[in-house]
């Protein structure tokens, strides 16, 4: 998680990618809990790889050793000093890479139930897509093992598109791998890719099976972000494991059409809010219809009429524009 996010900026100026909330938690927080789910099994350490302690500050280290130790695991920060890829990124946590290991990217959210196949070495992610030509492929054998990474085919090579999270039984596996790759300076688009590990283990035989994930959204850019959280608190919502709605909510002749995310102390005054809005703590918004949007914390809002919105944090904002994108401690009034 060491990139800074740059395709969902302003939101990513102030406030690190994967800790932008989405449906009331941190993009992090979501993914490792998920995570969990599918491995079911104790979790005995996290290992987050961060960039600059400049914007990866102490506030971002307190809350994901919160996010580990509430898993009982212990977390590891490991730091990137050099945006050099996927490969690096790995590397940078090497102190960690022994035993049985889960490796995701830390901007999608994913939504599955599959048993690990315990016959494989290594387990890539996947999802069915419907145009892969578009996406890095797997391709299958007769016994539907991986034997090759396709990125964005030309000719049909399979549907199944590698979404960024792979689990090895024996992770030092790869970072022997990828510790030739950097020895032997091995790059692909100017940095060290993690697919150069792992082909490396396939031509030594090593098995790679697919895990099937029944939902794969991404965090990219504001318009992915929100379509995200509009099917996140969809899934929430079924599953009725969550509090959506604190009980601190303060409705005045206001009214919510769920699914909906509503953070302790919001109050809403003369406003509808919903479908598909997540709202951070402490904010008002007045006299405002609000749906489809993303809005952080101690944000005031008034006047507007809001579709297709992301609001950050600290934000007075007062206006008729709909389809907005506003960072950090704007005012607009």
């Amino acid at each position: 998680m060491a990139g800074r996010g740059s395709r969902l900026r302003p939101h990513s100026l102030t406030v690190p990618k994967p800790l932008i909330p989405v449906a009331g938690q941190p993009i992090v927080h979501r993914l490792v809990k998920d995570i969990a789910k599918v491995l079911k099994q104790p979790i005995e350490e996290i290992g987050f790889v961060l960039g600059d302690p400049a914007f990866f500050g102490d506030d971002v280290v307190d809350s994901l050793t919160e996010l580990a130790e509430g898993l009982g695991a212990k977390a590891s920060i490991y730091r990137q000093d050099q945006p050099l890829g996927t490969g690096h990124a790995i590397m940078s946590a090497k102190p960690s890479l022994s035993g049985p290991a889960v490796i995701a990217y830390a901007d999608t959210l994913i939504r599955a139930e599959f048993d690990l196949d315990p016959t494989a070495d290594s387990v890539i992610w996947t999802k069915c897509v419907a145009n892969p030509e578009a996406y890095g492929v797997v391709k299958l054998n007769d016994d539907q093992n991986i034997v090759e990474l396709v990125e964005k085919p030309e000719t049909f090579v399979s549907d199944q598109a590698v979404i960024g999270i792979y689990y090895f039984k024996d992770v030092a596996l790869l970072k022997d791998k990828l510790q030739e790759v950097l020895d032997e300076n091995v790059m692909n688009g100017g940095e060290y890719q993690i697919n150069d590990g792992i082909k490396r283990m396939m031509a030594d035989g090593r098995i790679f099976k697919t895990g099937t994930v029944d939902e794969w959204m991404d965090c990219g850019n504001k318009a992915v972000t929100l379509e995200t959280n509009a099917r996140m608190l969809g899934f929430l919502k079924a599953d009725n494991e969550e509090q959506l709605i604190d009980d601190s909510v303060v409705l005045e002749n206001s009214k919510i059409i769920e699914p909906c995310y509503i953070g302790k102390g919001t109050v809403l005054r003369n406003t509808t809010v919903g479908p598909h809005v997540s709202i951070g703590k402490d904010c008002v918004i007045e006299n405002s219809t609000v749906k489809n949007s993303l809005i952080q914390n101690q944000t005031t809002i008034k006047n507007a009429n809001l579709d297709e919105a992301m609001i950050g944090n600290h934000v007075k904002y007062n206006g008729e524009f709909t389809k907005i994108s506003i960072g950090d401690y704007t005012i607009i009034e």
